[in-house]
């Protein structure tokens, strides 16, 4: 089973704040396979199905939300790794998250590499005992006024952002479909454009 890991924080005052793309994209991506989230397990939201491209190749996945807030994902992720059949975290478990270093909008694919002071990658890594596995980086930007980064992470997309999270979180589903069916390679090359995001 291949695993689709969203970071975020849980609770209704985080659903749309910047922090919370990590969610929003697992979220749309378990809607795009018909993959129920209705089951609280290993700490976190869960469901699990198949993900199916038009060709009818499947493979089995499980979309997992921690609920334990963003600082202790690995947590989670580690309870489910110890139940769950992944055969290979560090290619089988795909992270996704946001990220303050891309500008709004690109993602940034990796089968690998540290967590860039972004703390719920970071208790992953602790947990996991390693970084080699795929993430999915989604752009939400910096600051450009002097508010700290901490708050303004947890902040609402703007106006102008919001109209365009709807494409960015589909980008992110076809980045995901692209890791699971063709492989990180083959992704990276894909969307890993310094245009892509452009739309």
């Amino acid at each position: 089973m291949k695993l689709v890991v969203g970071l975020g924080n849980p609770g209704r005052q985080y659903a749309s704040t910047r922090h919370n793309v990590g969610f929003r994209a697992a979220e749309r991506f378990a809607r795009a396979h018909a993959i129920p989230l209705d089951s609280v397990r290993f700490g976190g939201r869960f469901g699990r199905g198949r993900a199916s491209r038009d060709d009818g190749d499947g493979i089995d996945v499980g979309v997992l939300l921690p609920q334990t807030y963003m600082n202790r994902s690995g947590e989670v992720v580690a309870e489910a790794l110890r139940y769950a059949p992944v055969d290979d975290p560090t290619e089988d478990v795909i992270v996704v998250l946001d990220d303050v270093d891309l500008p709004f909008g690109r993602l940034r694919l990796r089968p690998s590499g540290r967590s860039a002071g972004h703390r719920g990658l970071a208790n992953v890594i602790d947990h996991l005992g390693t970084d080699r596995f795929p993430r999915v980086r989604v752009g939400i930007g910096r600051p450009v006024t002097d508010i700290e980064t901490t708050e303004y992470v947890l902040q609402s997309f703007s106006d102008s952002e919001d109209k365009q999270i709807d494409r960015i979180l589909g980008d992110v589903v076809s980045a995901l479909d692209g890791i699971l069916f063709d492989g990180i390679v083959a992704a990276m090359n894909r969307f890993n454009r310094t245009d892509f995001a452009s739309g």
